[in-house]
């Protein structure tokens, strides 16, 4: 199949705390399809950077003007951002932060989810635990967020151009050093807070530098502990990167055998509640 090509800018540093919107820089990213074995490849500059601008689009929904961020996990050691160990104020560690102040769900859509994957995960366990992960979040915030799931054996394709009104979930090739799993988010991140939403999120795990666990394996990466961090972009909230919170689920941060991100922590139940 040809490659299909598309250029997007990244984003170098965030515009405030909390906040993905960022004053983005220029460099090439490259999302390549060949075969059905998607491929997300970043350029030298911002290998290791870990939110990409999409840029605006046309929610088909709505008809809406949104923006669009890819924000990638990474292995701990790996991915170091220049602002890592801020988000102090008046002298306390606060160890929560959104997408964007406002930027929430205002509708509950469904998802979908194909499960099949080459490191052995069984396809039910992951619908499953993607459900149970998504109930946290929705339990700590008490509110019905992401709405329902279902599996399908479709090819499906995170959206990277403009969103399509489905919230796909799948396993593929991130060619990131130390990327674990992208999260992709469409919404209004802008203007007054109380107009902010999402609108699409679509979430990829990288089957092909990694080994997957059901149970905290050690040597290999465990599904609810990443999933569980995932989804929290998925609703609405940030990376953290001080080191003093590093027992967050939303923690910037995992390594092989980790299960502390299957639990929400305080500062994440904190945040959860605080925007819904």
């Amino acid at each position: 199949m040809t490659k299909k090509i598309v250029v997007i800018s990244v984003v170098l540093g965030l515009m405030a705390a909390g906040s993905v919107l960022a004053t983005p820089s220029f460099p090439v990213a490259q999302l390549s399809t060949p075969g059905v074995q998607k491929t997300l490849i970043l350029p030298p500059a911002a290998a290791h950077s870990p939110v990409i601008s999409l840029g605006p689009a046309v929610d088909p929904g709505s008809g809406k003007i949104v923006e669009g961020y890819a924000i990638i996990h990474y292995k701990k050691g790996y991915g170091k951002p220049p602002w890592a160990g801020g988000g102090k104020g008046k002298g306390e560690t606060k160890c929560y932060g959104f997408l964007a102040k406002g930027a929430k769900w205002r509708t509950v859509e469904q998802w979908i989810v194909n499960p099949a994957n080459i490191r052995g995960l069984d396809e039910n366990f992951i619908l499953n635990n993607l459900t149970a992960d998504i109930d946290k979040w929705e339990n700590a915030a008490s509110a019905n967020i992401l709405g329902i799931g279902s599996s399908t054996f479709d090819i499906l394709l995170a959206d990277i151009v403009s969103p399509d009104n489905k919230n796909e979930v799948y396993f593929a090739d991130i060619e990131s050093s130390g990327a674990i799993a992208v999260t992709i988010i469409w919404g209004i991140f802008g203007g007054p807070p109380s107009q902010r939403e999402l609108v699409e999120w679509d979430q990829v795990y990288d089957d092909v530098d990694y080994d997957w666990s059901s149970s905290g394996e050690a040597g290999k990466m465990d599904f609810e502990n990443i999933a569980t961090h995932e989804l929290g972009h998925s609703v609405g909230l940030d990376d953290l990167y001080d080191s003093n919170c590093s027992e967050e689920t939303m923690y910037g941060y995992a390594d092989y055998g980790e299960i502390n991100k299957q639990d929400l922590n305080a500062g994440d139940i904190i945040g959860i509640s605080k925007l819904y």
